[in-house]
């Protein structure tokens, strides 16, 4: 089993009628702003353990799992949006970074979703971000107005299947089966390291029989589409008021190509990014979708070097 070098402590912190939980490492300093890991899609805020380790300086770090996710409540919603996460971002930045004038900026780093999310706060509080880093989110494909009404149908639907218990997330009888499933998905993940995000990325849940699942801390209700067509112009307007210098970090696996073929391409990616006043590309070699897992020592030296 991994060994984390430096262990998190945990909080939970009143959001918008929810109880976010947050991992915290280091203790706050007058001298360097926080720095916040925001995590991604049905992943979990502890998935920043080997970055944080990775790290060579000790600093104030604050991650937390988003609602629905690891030990934060989702609310009972039967979905999600990404502007309830931009909401909550700001709560939690008012909490751990000051209100107002007292506010003071980040340095903030997001994966995956948690880049998109990143990316569209800095757009729209540029003041309160001192550098970005965003790791793998590169939003969606280009949609065009005459798909919305399909879209919205598509999502009533799969708001029908969740209810009727179609989307519901598999179990696993051993938290050994949550680590293989994490290293089927992602074939560099080690066993050590798989091991230890399982006992985080699940929990037990006592059966009627008796017996012990372990479940992934994760709301199916995030498997539903978005109502809403992705729009590439309220995308390019965020991006063209972010006033932080802001680093993208590409894995060398073209996750685009693998999820999306030729719909939705990096060229495409990078077109978008010139809309962002100051950016600048890394390219990381022997790295999947999950950078973060695969090179460590290699995405922390990308991010203090950016951050110094």
């Amino acid at each position: 089993m991994y060994q984390a070098l430096r262990p998190s402590r945990s909080e939970f912190v009143p959001v918008r009628n929810l109880s976010y939980h947050v991992r915290l490492w280091g203790e706050p300093s007058p001298d360097r702003p926080p720095l916040v890991l925001v995590h991604g899609w049905m992943d979990v805020a502890a998935s920043w353990q080997f970055v944080v380790d990775a790290l060579a300086e000790d600093r104030f770090i604050i991650a937390p799992d988003w609602r629905g996710f690891g030990l934060t409540d989702g609310g009972g919603v039967d979905n999600y949006w990404l502007a309830d996460y931009l909401a909550d971002l700001e709560w939690l930045l008012d909490h751990y970074a000051g209100e107002s004038d007292e506010a003071r900026p980040v340095d903030l780093v997001g994966h995956s979703m948690g880049g998109n999310v990143a990316m569209h706060y800095a757009g729209v509080r540029p003041a309160r971000i001192r550098r970005l880093v965003n790791l793998e989110g590169f939003g969606m494909p280009a949609r065009k107005p005459d798909e919305a009404p399909a879209r919205y149908g598509q999502w009533i639907d799969e708001l029908k299947s969740l209810h009727s218990g179609e989307k519901a997330l598999a179990g696993y009888s051993a938290v050994d089966g949550v680590a293989r499933r994490l290293m089927k998905t992602n074939p560099r993940l080690s066993q050590d390291k798989a091991g230890w995000l399982a006992s985080h990325w699940s929990a037990g849940q006592l059966q009627p029989d008796g017996s012990t699942r372990w479940q992934i801390l994760g709301d199916a209700a995030h498997k539903i589409v978005n109502a809403h067509i992705f729009r590439v112009d309220e995308t390019l307007a965020l991006y063209s008021r972010i006033t932080a210098p802001t680093l993208m970090v590409e894995a060398s696996d073209d996750s685009l190509q693998g999820w999306w073929k030729n719909r939705y391409t990096l060229d495409e990616f990078h077109e978008r990014l010139k809309s962002v006043p100051s950016v600048r590309i890394e390219r990381l070699d022997d790295a999947g979708h999950m950078l973060h897992h695969d090179q460590p020592q290699r995405v922390a030296r990308l991010i203090e070097d950016f951050l110094a």
